[in-house]
């Protein structure tokens, strides 16, 4: 890979001796890195800023977490062959114990809410002691809502169950820090995200949610497991409409 470095060297107008100046280093260092060697982690950032590169970019080779095998599934935790294998008492515990961000986006997962008697306020609690709380629902309404419906034998009531957690919402809705919308993407799983940890759930084909198969994840670096399924949620909700109270009929029941 060190023709990334010669390449990004040549771009930033930089030999080998201007180089080792920026950083610090001796040029025979710098040679040797264009034979192959690759820096100490510290060197690799020094060496990053100053070419206007990123340290994954120049020596990829120096990110285990970004290949294959055993140090790009360290982030699992723990994995279930059904979301339903999982204990209240780890998804109580991931509830209570978030204090920066919890992030949820599914279709419809009522169970959420049904986890405590009081689980509304719970996290209404967190959301004004500083927490950011993000919920996104499928909208009801939207076409493909229906063809996932169809697609886990739900009998229809797929547009029922969404308006039914909704309904449930109660002070969340007007909770400052809590975000609720309503989202139109075809998801392939769920995400319950607690901090640094997280629960996903890949969807098996005509199986409904708690049939699917669940991984629970913790956060090891940006750019493993964690962070792809991290980066998902972020771009679902770059798509969301904001739920305001009243915005669905509830009448319908699909």
């Amino acid at each position: 890979m060190t023709h990334r470095l010669q390449s990004a060297m040549l771009r930033a107008q930089l030999d080998s001796a201007a180089l080792a100046a920026a950083v610090g280093v001796d040029v025979k260092t710098v040679n040797r890195w264009l034979a192959g060697r690759v820096p100490h982690r510290r060197t690799r950032i020094a060496v990053a800023a100053v070419l206007g590169e990123s340290e994954t970019v120049l020596w990829p080779e120096s990110r285990p977490d970004l290949t294959a095998g055993a140090p790009a599934t360290a982030e699992i935790l723990s994995a279930y062959a059904h979301r339903a294998h999982i204990p209240n008492e780890l998804w109580i515990s991931l509830l209570q114990g978030a204090r920066e961000r919890i992030d949820i986006v599914g279709y419809a997962y009522p169970f959420v809410l049904e986890l405590l008697p009081d689980a509304n306020d719970v996290i209404a609690e967190k959301c004004l002691s500083g927490t950011r709380v993000r919920l996104a629902f499928a909208d009801p309404d939207c076409p493909h809502v229906m063809e996932r419906d169809d697609l886990e034998q739900m009998g229809g009531t797929l547009p029922g169950r969404i308006r039914n957690a909704l309904s449930t919402l109660g002070r969340l809705t007007e909770t400052p820090g809590c975000r609720v919308g309503l989202h139109t993407a075809h998801l392939y799983n769920s995400v319950f995200r607690f901090d640094d940890r997280m629960i996903v759930t890949p969807y098996l084909f005509r199986a409904r949610g708690y049939q699917h198969p669940a991984l629970y994840l913790r956060q090891l670096s940006p750019h493993g497991m964690f962070g792809s399924f991290a980066d998902q949620v972020e771009q679902i909700w770059d798509t969301v409409t904001p739920y305001e109270l009243g915005a669905v009929d509830y009448g319908q029941t699909a």
